[in-house]
């Protein structure tokens, strides 16, 4: 029987059917048309004719059906991200011939490679690679048809990874096919390798790779093609970065087009066949959108001689195609047991079991975990990826972009892969907990980047702030006012100081250029104009507190804010400014007027008439009936029946003792599980043991989370009222230190009570990993709708994961109950405030 192939929309062309794969592939590869003759109408008898149209495979040169579909970004609840470990030189990531610099980030999601990067932290350049797989009567992705798993490729005795390389193996929900995918960068280049293992189970079983770009971090303006036979795309921008699919088994045919109108998901879903293929979605450049670029692999079966396709796949990145793609051939070149074997450190290279071989405090910590250190070393390795490879010290607050699948990736969006100044100290004192040093003073040192000076483009008004969020290159996103943010670069740094990791000298000269201006705005606030924040800050109140929502005077702003000063104070000491003792006066009187401000004695929520701390008090006056903002869909309510934990940063900072009677009356309240879901805070969860630990909302009302009746993503439709925030593990971790403060300040803290303690704090923050070991911004807590993705109570949500703060805090818990004293705690603003 004979098919046809009709080439350019003009020129029609007869193969014997046996030749039709080897022609097309011909086609496809070269980018060009076929230089062959025609058949003769002698050719073909009658009784060769095309029985169906699932036959004829039709190969045109440009895809229809720009733009495509609108493009989001991946899902956001990610069980894997990776890059290479990178040491630093001279405090700088610094490329060379015998160490280059790979920027290349990915991420993994429910068993598929997701959003990946290069250059840039932020910059995405893939939002999804996963496989299409064909068989007898069906059509599967192998992202809703198969069930997965994950595993680390490098673990050592106690199962504790060794590397952010991973073992993903997706079991098709039909029986009939398994994928094993090994997934790593390679540390030498600008790409990224992943090994194939395909087994078929039945016959007729056919692997279609399916990649869905987002070039320079939009899915809207991307072009692909089909080159030298491998998968490209990049946008008509002069400047644009170029990606490459490539692997080392050639692939049968394949097509490019516009996703959701002629990509080969469609074209597969019409008839289980890839058979209208397209080489280009734009002939010039000028059309862009959402594309997708599909690659068909040999079908196979279920004998023994032809079940199973191994291959690797490499995806190679650069400023132009002849980069990317000399990236791409030259990690396939090198093959999977090099690239991994540098991946994880060798004799010729620096990886990452080199970086955790610098960290010996993390073997003595894990004896004070429930997990035998496997969360810990995890948390190192994500804590330490999620830096920026340009500008050293660029510490991001997750990779990853919430709620992700349901948010237009039409515009470039950095979503959590930015820098925010209060994620970053809590990243830093992390590093500096495990024991590494240089991490911490290279982030202090980039801290001045994001700090506002008359420099500032734009900017009018009081300089020292830190910006509330920006690039990892300085670029200004957010620009809100929040005085903790300002605070906590100051407290950093007397941290590192007493640390010894920066010396006298360093510390006060870092004093002079960056932390006394900040301390200077701490005292005096000041008008602030830049962008559309035109606006006039006095402190302590805040424009923004720590949840970036509410304005006034906040505990968990204010804890930061005396702490700050405090510590400026004893810098100033040393740098001999006269301003040392202003400093430490205004902290002493912040300190004093904290219950006048922010401790309510009539509020409806206090027990037995005992005061309590508000969530935040908009005018310092916390015992009116001042409504909170409307904020996330939910309407604003009485400031006095909203509680939020903040409140405990005044211990662990030092500013109050654990055992305060207000401190306890406000614990109270926070654990009172009888209040109604919207105003209630605290939830309980199994651990492993079977233990009950307990999990915590941000603040009652909270609306930043899923819809609790539609069941719809956070503002997927826009807010509504039925929003729901629900719990963040790093509370967990919270609510652990403050109680090894507690046992401490009243002189309990025995060999069993601090068992306890791991028992439940530790353990918590462990039951809320994944199965890659990711620690999420949100679990679910059980109220509502389960959404589309059916949660079980502590899943992870589509939020964000992996959140760094989370992971930081538990490495900071660790170390506390290792040390038996909490890691963050300043002794001299203890100290300087009993005076």
């Amino acid at each position: 029987m004979n098919a046809m192939l009709n080439i350019n929309n003009s020129q029609t062309i007869c193969f014997k059917k046996s030749f039709v794969a080897k022609a097309i592939n011909t086609a496809v590869v070269t980018g060009s048309l076929l230089a062959l003759s025609a058949c003769s109408d002698a050719e073909v008898a009658p009784e060769q004719t095309i029985e169906t149209a699932a036959e004829i495979t039709t190969i045109k040169q440009v895809a229809p059906g720009a733009p495509g579909i609108d493009p989001t970004w991946a899902f956001s609840g990610k069980t894997g991200i990776g890059t290479s470990y990178e040491p630093y030189v001279n405090g700088q990531y610094q490329s060379t011939a015998d160490n280059p610099v790979s920027k290349v980030w990915f991420s993994i999601a429910q068993g598929v490679l997701t959003e990946t990067m290069y250059g840039l932290i932020h910059n995405a350049q893939l939002k999804e690679m996963q496989f299409i797989i064909t068989g007898d009567g069906f059509v599967d992705t192998e992202k809703q048809d198969t069930i997965s798993s994950i595993e680390y490729l490098h673990q050592d005795e106690q199962g504790r990874p060794l590397s952010l390389a991973y073992k993903v193996i997706n079991k098709a929900k039909n029986g009939q096919y398994q994928i094993e995918k090994h997934i790593f960068t390679d540390p030498n280049r600008d790409s990224m390798m992943m090994k194939v293992i395909f087994t078929a189970f039945a016959d007729g079983i056919t692997p279609h790779l399916y990649a869905n770009p987002h070039v320079d971090n939009s899915g809207a303006n991307d072009i692909a093609s089909i080159e030298n036979g491998a998968l490209v795309a990049y946008t008509n921008n002069a400047d644009s970065s170029v990606m490459t699919i490539k692997s080392d088994v050639e692939f049968t045919q394949a097509s490019t087009g516009f996703v959701g109108k002629s990509d080969g998901l469609v074209d597969l879903k019409d008839n289980g066949q890839l058979n209208n293929l397209y080489n280009t979605t734009s002939s010039d450049n000028s059309v862009i959108g959402n594309v997708a670029l599909t690659a068909q692999y040999p079908t196979l079966s279920k004998s023994a001689d032809n079940n199973t396709l191994e291959m690797n796949i490499a995806i190679g990145f650069g400023h132009d195609k002849q980069s990317s793609l000399a990236n791409v051939d030259a990690t396939l070149t090198s093959g999977y047991d090099k690239v991994l074997s540098a991946y994880l450190g060798d004799d010729k290279h620096v990886g990452w079991k080199d970086y955790l071989s610098s960290l010996p405090v993390l073997n003595d910590m894990s004896v004070n975990t429930t997990d035998n250190g496997q969360l810990l070393y995890t948390s190192a390795l994500v804590l330490k990826a999620q830096e920026d490879k340009t500008h050293a010290g660029a510490l991001i607050a997750s990779l990853s972009n919430p709620w992700g699948d349901s948010v237009s990736a039409k515009v470039g969006s950095t979503g959590y892969k930015a820098v925010w100044p209060r994620d970053f100290y809590q990243c830093a004192m992390a590093f500096l907990a495990m024991g590494d040093t240089q991490t911490p003073k290279v982030a202090f040192e980039y801290l001045k980047k994001v700090q506002v000076s008359q420099q500032t483009p734009e900017y009018v008004g009081t300089p020292g702030w830190f910006l509330q969020k920006t690039h990892v290159d300085g670029e200004i996103e957010w620009v809100g006012v929040q005085l903790d943010q300002t605070a906590m670069p100051i407290m950093l740094g007397w941290k590192l100081w007493q640390a010894g990791v920066l010396t006298d000298a360093e510390i006060s000269q870092w004093y002079t250029d960056m932390l006394k201006p900040a301390a200077e705005f701490l005292v005096t606030g000041g008008n602030v104009k830049l962008d559309w924040n035109d606006t006039s800050i006095t402190p302590p109140s805040t424009q923004q507190e720590r949840w970036e929502e509410q304005a006034g005077f906040s505990p968990s702003t204010t804890a930061a804010v005396i702490a700050g000063l405090v510590a400026a104070s004893d810098l100033a000491k040393l740098a001999k400014d006269e301003d040392a003792d202003k400093y430490l006066q205004l902290a002493r009187k912040l300190e004093a007027s904290l219950e006048s401000t922010m401790v309510t004695t009539t509020g409806e929520l206090t027990q037995d008439n005992k005061p309590y701390y508000v969530r935040i008090s908009p005018n310092g006056n916390p015992n009116n009936a001042d409504k909170l903002l409307d904020n996330n869909g939910k309407p604003g309510l009485d400031q006095r029946v909203i509680l939020d934990g903040g409140f405990l940063e005044l211990v662990r900072y030092g500013v109050k003792v654990a055992n305060d009677s207000v401190i306890q009356n406000s614990v109270m309240l926070i654990d009172n599980t009888s209040l109604e879901h919207n105003l209630r805070v605290k939830y309980e969860f199994k651990a492993k043991d079977g233990s009950l630990i307990p999990g915590f909302r941000r603040y009652g009302n909270d609306g930043y989370g899923e819809d609790i009746t539609s069941g719809l993503s956070y503002a997927e439709k826009g807010n509504t009222e039925d929003q729901r925030g629900r719990v963040w593990p790093f509370f967990t971790g919270e609510r652990g230190h403050y109680e090894l403060a507690l046992a401490k300040a009243n002189d309990t803290l025995t060999t069993e009570s601090h068992q306890a303690l791991i028992n439940t704090y530790v353990q918590g923050m462990e039951t809320f990993a994944n199965e890659g070991m990711m620690l999420p911004e949100q679990a679910w807590d059980g109220v509502g709708n389960p959404t589309r993705y059916n949660y079980a109570m502590g899943d992870g949500t589509n939020s964000a994961t992996p959140l760094a703060w989370t992971h930081a805090e538990y490495v900071k818990l660790v170390r506390s109950m290792t040390d038996k004293a909490v890691w963050d705690y300043y002794p001299i603003v203890a100290d300087k405030l009993a005076k």
